[in-house]
This record gives structure tokens, C-alpha cells and sequence, in this order.
């Protein structure tokens, strides 16, 4: 029976100052944060790719000019989303990355992000900006009425290491942002299986449909966490009959 740790992922009202949208039917759309770190000339990443930019990817909104040429941190990478063909994920906080080093293959990393509640066709940062709201008769009834904390993705674990050096790292996970930094800084990385990981069709909320501050029964009773304080930005842990529960909520694209 596998065990489950979420952690908080995703672009916020800091980085890059606005929160992915969440539609009324619980779709979503994934914007991974700028990339915060001095990173290595192209010509010494593990792979031959470019540093991926705002412009690159693959959203159903468009963005300010201003940050189009920005790089990404593109972590964690799925499969088929915004051109990556791998599941991996690297964390270099202590915080975070002690939960993780936990797991075993089979056991699943999940991914949660705030998001604010959009209409459908939204169009961005730019054009209707940040006072676009969804007329709340249209929103499923277990979304949060304006911003809320999602479980939106998933990595089933294949190998995990603890404490690496870029060589361990580059030949578990060479894709991996955290191998473009200058210098290396994950304290633990994760493979999946890109058969089975990825975005999920339909975000799974964590928050109340009443307040995204307020926690739900996932957290307050399946999770490690006690749903009090910034509860959204604390990795949660599952016991296995938890993460059967989860599981059964989840559907991935």
C-alpha cells in the first residue's frame, strides 16, 4: 500500500505576482514560478535544451510582455505538459525535502498550488487582469469562491535520493531544473514513472468551498498537517488507507 507527501508548488502572488487560474469545472492551468537561481551556461546542462522562458510555454492565457522573456524554474516537470517528457522533481529545502526522502517506489509525490478562481477564456494578467471573476452560480460546489490550495498533479515514485551531488542527480534525472543551477542545490530528487505521473484532469480541493484559508477534511483529516495557520504552504504527509482515499479522487489528463 503506497504512502503520499504533498507539498506546495506552482506560481503565487509573489513569484510571479498572480496564482494559475482554476476554471468552474475544476480544470486548471499549471504556471511554474521564475527561476530564482544563477543557473550554468547552456553548454554545461546534462542535456542539450535551452533554459525554458515564459514565452515557452503552453498556457490558455496570455502573458505581459514584460515577463515572456523570463526563465522558468520548470520543476516538477510531467510529461506532455509544456514540453517536458519526464517526472521528476527536486526540492532543496529541508523542510520540504525530508518527507520526500521518505518515500519508496510505488509511494506518490503529490503537487498542490493556490489557485484564483477565473472564468472560462480568461485571458490573463493582461486584458481582463485580476478583477475577472466567475459568476459563482457557475463554480462546482467544492471550489473555493476566489482563491483556493489544489492538489493538481502527481509523480508515482520510481527512485528517490537524499543528499546528492550533481553527477548522482544528472544520471537519475538529467532534465531536472535543479541540475541547470549554479551552483546545485537539491537535497533530494525524485524520478517517476512518466506512465503513470502527470497533471490531473480536475484539481482535487484541499481548501473549504467557504474561504481557501480554510482547510478541508483531506488536510484536517487524512494529512499530517493541522489545517491551522498558512497551512497551503506546508508539505502533508498520507498514511496508507489516506492515500487509497486520495487516490480514488484523483484522474489524470
Amino acid at each position: 500500500m503506497p504512502r503520499a507527501v504533498a507539498v506546495n508548488v506552482a506560481a503565487n502572488t509573489n513569484e510571479p505576482g498572480f496564482r494559475g487560474p482554476v476554471y468552474p469545472d475544476g480544470s486548471f492551468a499549471y504556471v511554474p514560478i521564475p527561476e530564482p537561481a544563477a543557473t550554468l551556461p547552456r553548454d554545461r546542462f546534462p542535456v542539450d535544451e535551452p533554459l525554458p522562458t515564459y514565452a515557452d510555454l503552453d498556457l490558455p492565457f496570455s502573458l505581459p510582455e514584460e515577463l515572456r522573456g523570463t526563465a522558468v524554474h520548470m520543476d516538477p516537470e510531467f510529461p506532455g505538459v509544456h514540453g517536458r517528457r519526464h517526472a521528476t522533481y527536486g526540492d532543496p529545502y529541508a523542510v520540504k525535502a525530508g518527507p520526500i526522502a521518505d518515500l519508496a517506489a510505488g509511494d506518490w509525490l503529490l503537487f498542490y498550488a493556490t489557485l484564483t478562481a477565473r472564468p472560462y477564456g480568461w485571458r490573463g494578467p493582461v486584458g481582463q487582469g485580476t478583477d475577472a471573476v466567475p459568476d459563482p452560480g457557475a463554480m462546482d460546489d467544492d471550489l473555493a469562491p476566489d482563491w483556493g490550495a489544489y492538489l493538481i498533479a502527481g509523480i508515482r515514485v520510481e527512485t528517490v535520493l537524499e543528499g546528492p551531488g550533481r553527477e548522482a542527480a544528472a544520471a537519475l534525472a538529467p532534465t531536472n531544473a535543479h541540475l541547470k543551477r549554479d551552483p546545485f542545490d537539491a537535497r533530494v530528487v525524485v524520478r517517476g514513472d512518466p506512465a503513470a505521473s502527470g497533471r490531473f484532469e480536475r484539481v482535487v480541493p484541499l481548501s473549504t468551498p467557504d474561504a481557501g484559508a480554510t482547510a478541508n477534511r483531506i488536510v484536517t483529516a487524512l494529512s499530517s498537517d493541522s489545517g491551522k495557520g498558512p497551512w497551503w504552504r506546508r508539505p502533508m504527509r498520507f498514511d496508507e488507507d489516506a492515500t487509497a482515499t486520495l487516490l480514488d479522487r484523483i484522474a489524470f489528463e
